[in-house]
């Protein structure tokens, strides 16, 4: 653990360092707080006490911004022949992997903690849904954890970021869309397990304030999966070298 954790204050500070945190703060915080309280579907059009607008924002703001987060995690190491070097310390690929995923899912902690004034202000307005604001924040953070895993392994199979970016937009795109769009257009048991891999389905039944533990166990296994294969193409390139 202690030299996952390393890792993960490194990466941290490096993301920090090369303005990538406060570009991606500025960024997400501002059409987040626009769509939310200015434009759109508001909360103050709607006239509920509601963040609902707000995981609607995020949740498809993150789709873009975890892929341009995690594209140099493992891409840029490839590309400087670092991770080799990476790879000679006392540290295991699989260390690598979650450390610098864990420095990806606290950005994006850090990103949501500057949300929380959305929330205070709400309380000022109205009687608010405790219980379906936290069910909001669970998962939008579980579903960076499915995005995180995604990109990590988009980044660990090539040395370009722009091509781990678009790799990770690419496999994100089936299931934020197209399986939803295939669920619809089929039948039977085809129709179940397009249904259940379609991240859309899970994330507004988490964002409804109703935690299913088949849609916790869904983004885990997205996360776990991602992770797997990436420490499979690290340690895969490793015996090769």
């Amino acid at each position: 653990m202690k030299a996952i954790w390393i890792l993960t204050k490194k990466e941290l500070v490096t993301f920090f360092d090369s303005l990538t945190a406060y570009v991606l703060l500025v960024i997400f915080l501002g059409l987040s707080g626009f769509f939310t309280w200015i434009s759109g579907s508001d909360i103050f059009l709607i006239g509920q006490v509601t963040l609902q607008p707000f995981f609607s924002v995020a949740y498809w703001t993150l789709f873009f911004f975890i892929p341009a987060l995690t594209m140099r995690m493992l891409a840029e190491e490839n590309r400087t022949g670092t991770i080799e070097l990476l790879q000679t310390k006392a540290i295991t690929d699989w260390q690598i992997v979650i450390g610098k995923s864990l420095a990806c899912l606290l950005l994006i902690a850090i990103a949501l903690i500057f949300t929380l004034p959305y929330y205070i202000t709400l309380t000022q307005l109205g009687d608010v849904d405790h219980g379906a604001v936290l069910c909001g924040y669970l998962g939008l953070i579980l579903m960076s954890c499915s995005y995180i895993g995604i990109g990590m392994l988009a980044s660990s199979i090539t040395s370009n970021q722009i091509v781990a970016f678009l790799v990770s937009l690419l496999i994100g795109v089936f299931f934020l869309i197209i399986f939803d769009v295939l669920s619809s257009g089929s039948l039977g048991v085809m129709a179940d397990i397009f249904h259940y891999l379609s991240i859309s389905n899970h994330f507004e039944s988490i964002s409804r304030g109703v935690i299913d533990t088949k849609d916790v166990v869904y983004f885990l296994l997205i996360a776990l999966a991602g992770l797997v294969l990436a420490e499979f193409v690290l340690a895969k390139r490793n015996i090769i070298s």
